[in-house]
């Protein structure tokens, strides 16, 4: 088991473009990614699409989410979660955002469905 510090992580999370959010790989597994993000304001991830599901949640401050529904505003505590191929996005407005983002299965991991029995 690892147990991890997620503003920790956030804080030394590098962004190769100042101007683009720092990343920082929490877990990474055969079948799951948890990536964190640090999203300054005015900063954003843009809206995409994953062939996985996506589960983010919100460490520390606040700001947008985007989804198939519209936009939705969020703050630490809260948990967006999204269906494989939704869009999805998020962005800080006022104040540092930091997100956790749960990826299952990993990306670029192959889906195994097994035969019933």
């Amino acid at each position: 088991m690892n147990v991890l510090s997620a503003p920790s992580l956030a804080a030394g999370a590098v962004a190769n473009n100042a101007a683009r959010p720092a990343t920082a790989l929490a877990h990474d597994c055969a079948d799951a990614r948890v990536v964190l993000f640090r999203i300054e304001p005015g900063q954003e991830v843009a809206r995409h699409t994953s062939p996985s599901t996506v589960v983010l949640m919100i460490v520390s401050g606040s700001g947008i989410v985007s989804g198939a529904a519209g936009d939705r505003a969020v703050r630490a505590g809260d948990i967006a979660a999204y269906d494989r191929d939704e869009p999805h996005g998020m962005r800080a407005t006022d104040e540092q955002f930091i997100v956790a983002a749960v990826i299952a299965p990993r990306p670029a991991a192959k889906i195994e469905i097994l035969p019933t029995r």
